[in-house]
């Protein structure tokens, strides 16, 4: 595939990505979407949620920060996303640490219509009923192949599966697309995993539906091709994280057509 169209039409649509999302990355999330050129809406209140997913171009969920209330908010939002046919990314964050994430996770999933789930490896297997757990919102070894886990949650529940890693698996219940690209620095920035899903967000609300498992694997390739260009220039976590924003900027056609690894 070739990833820079998708790069392209996010830049000339300036997709709306509304958020409910983590409270310790949320200002990342924003600036992330913000960065690609698209515009970032972080608005929580249920007595406002339905009214801004209406009027949004894609809807992104994160249990991070997660709380009865906050899923509740998340529901009435989704519920007017799914009315709109807007695309609704659910990322499971932490799923598999606690009972409650387990739960709620899969309360989101039964209520309303998420159209991507992502996640790490083994918090994706905890939501396809596997026994494993979580170490914080940090991946533990699964212990079985990754691929198969996406592939067969996103035909249990009919829709795209990512699971992030040192490889990327972008699933549906027919495809998959494997984005190898990526620096381990990103493992040593708080937020890396949440600005991933915000970028699917942005990446699928500027593409037209039959294309979001391309758009999404589109989104994490340019996404980590900027990580792999700031590392060049960083010391540390802190400069990385500043000089990731300003990659993701400027990146250009010819960085992306020659870094761009993702195998169908």
């Amino acid at each position: 595939m070739n990833v820079y169209p998708y790069l392209e039409a996010v830049r000339e649509k300036r997709p709306l990505v509304h958020h409910l999302t983590n409270w310790v990355t949320i200002f990342d999330c924003a600036q992330v979407v913000k960065s690609f050129g698209a515009s970032p809406v972080m608005a929580h209140a249920p007595e406002e949620v339905a009214d801004m997913a209406g009027m949004a171009s894609s809807l992104v969920l994160n249990i991070g920060t997660l709380t009865s209330e906050f899923i509740e908010s998340m529901k009435i939002a989704a519920l007017a996303a799914n009315m709109k046919r807007i695309p609704v990314v659910l990322d499971v964050c932490g799923a598999g640490a606690t009972s409650f994430r387990d739960k709620k996770s899969l309360e989101m999933l039964d209520a309303v219509r998420i159209d991507i789930i992502k996640g790490n490896g083994s918090e994706i297997a905890r939501i396809a009923g596997l026994e494993v757990r979580t170490r914080g919102v940090d991946a533990t070894d699964v212990g079985a192949d990754l691929h198969d886990i996406a592939s067969s949650l996103a035909k249990k529940r009919g829709c795209i599966v990512v699971i992030t890693g040192k490889a990327d698996f972008v699933v549906d219940a027919n495809s998959v697309y494997i984005v190898q690209n990526g620096d381990e620095m990103m493992s040593h920035v708080v937020g890396t995993g949440c600005m991933a899903t915000s970028v699917i967000g942005t990446f699928v609300g500027a593409s037209p539906a039959p294309d979001m498992l391309a758009a999404a694997a589109a989104g994490l390739s340019c996404f980590e091709i900027a990580a792999e260009l700031a590392v060049k220039k960083c010391t540390g976590p802190a400069s990385f994280k500043e000089r990731l924003f300003d990659s993701i900027f400027h990146l250009k056609k010819e960085d992306v057509i020659s870094m761009q690894k993702v195998v169908p």
